[in-house]
């Protein structure tokens, strides 16, 4: 199989230099071309100098890249990837790591991100894929919309409990934590090093722009309408999100038979794990993988299922599931690229 040619924009940017370390394993890929606005004509080995004399290529710009690449992969900030969707159309596909094809409903995202959709049309031929929940729309789309970390991780930690029917929709608590470099590589107050180093606090409580796509997917899973209390916080660790939700029963159910129900929901699905009875999903045992580990718990005084969901941010969570999007839409397994084993320490 001739090998796909990869276009980075935003490749400066951690998710965009998480997607180079990835894709140069690929068996499949090929990087041909990679861009960044602020480091424009620079060598991204100086940027990044772990990719010496590994990946020595110059950052360009995004011009040619439609007319070069197979597939655009955009790490870019909200309102920036859907005009590059535009040029890319009929030539190439195109996934965004950012919002811009996250949302089906323009008055939503323009509530949540202060911009409205500058082309309608073109969202309706984008699909938002989550893979294990619909690679089935991904097969055919080009343009397709990398989901969120924090949704990513909620959306799998809830899936089955929603779907068997056992938890009550409403007063779905979502209580999150992420790495620091969920926050992006620009520095701010409260990301740097002595304001994080030995903190630990919560962050846009009930105000967070995941909530209305965590809220969209957790709707359609349970085909009703979903609302959730969601809160992240910020860990003084570089990658890794724990998301604890805590969702109230509505059925006479026990723990074992919750967690048949997960492993069965899962069994096929090689990136998400089902951790054992009374075992507790860590973010360190899916470091610098596409895995997403859950373990299930019972309050039995108030009756609560809570769901610990873990994964890496940065794979996961961004470049690795982009790149798992990325092997549905051209028919290659799954995995392909995405095996490497989290490290042990």
């Amino acid at each position: 199989m001739e090998k796909i040619k990869i276009g980075i924009v935003g490749a400066t940017g951690y998710a965009g230099a998480e997607l180079v370390r990835l894709l140069l394993n690929h068996p499949n890929a090929e990087i041909t071309a990679v861009s960044s606005i602020s480091f424009e004509g620079q060598n991204i080995a100086d940027i990044y100098p772990n990719l010496k004399k590994v990946c020595e290529m110059t950052l360009g710009n995004t011009e040619l890249m439609p007319d070069c690449c197979d597939v655009i992969f955009a790490a870019l900030p909200s309102g920036l990837s859907e005009e590059l969707a535009l040029q890319c159309a009929g030539k190439c596909v195109i996934i965004d790591l950012g919002a811009d094809f996250r949302l089906h409903d323009q008055g939503t995202y323009e509530k949540w991100y202060g911009k409205n959709y500058k082309s309608p049309e073109l969202h309706t031929k984008s699909v938002y894929s989550l893979p294990e929940l619909y690679r089935e729309q991904t097969k055919n789309c080009d343009v397709i919309g990398n989901p969120g970390c924090y949704p990513t991780s909620v959306a799998l930690g809830m899936m089955p409990a929603l779907r068997s029917g056992c938890v009550s929709t409403d007063g779905i608590i979502v209580d999150s934590k992420s790495g620091v470099t969920g926050a992006g590589r620009s520095l701010t107050q409260g990301t740097h090093y002595p304001d994080t180093n030995e903190a630990f606090a919560a962050y846009k409580a009930g105000a967070h722009r995941h909530t209305p796509e965590i809220e969209q997917t957790l709707s359609d899973i349970a085909g009703k309408n979903v609302k959730i209390t969601f809160v992240p916080h910020l860990l003084p660790v570089n990658r890794g999100i724990e998301s604890t939700i805590y969702a109230r029963l509505i059925k006479d159910i026990t723990l074992a038979e919750l967690h048949e129900i997960y492993e069965k929901a899962y069994e096929n699905e090689y990136f998400v794990r089902v951790e054992p009875m009374n075992k507790y999903a860590n973010i360190k045992n899916v470091r610098c993988s596409n895995f997403c580990d859950i373990s299930l718990h019972l309050d039995t005084h108030t009756n609560t299922l809570i769901i610990s969901s873990c994964i890496d941010n940065m794979v996961k969570g961004a470049a690795g599931q982009a790149i798992q999007n990325m092997n549905i839409r051209f028919s290659l397994p799954e995995t392909t690229g995405l095996t490497d084993v989290p490290p042990a320490f």
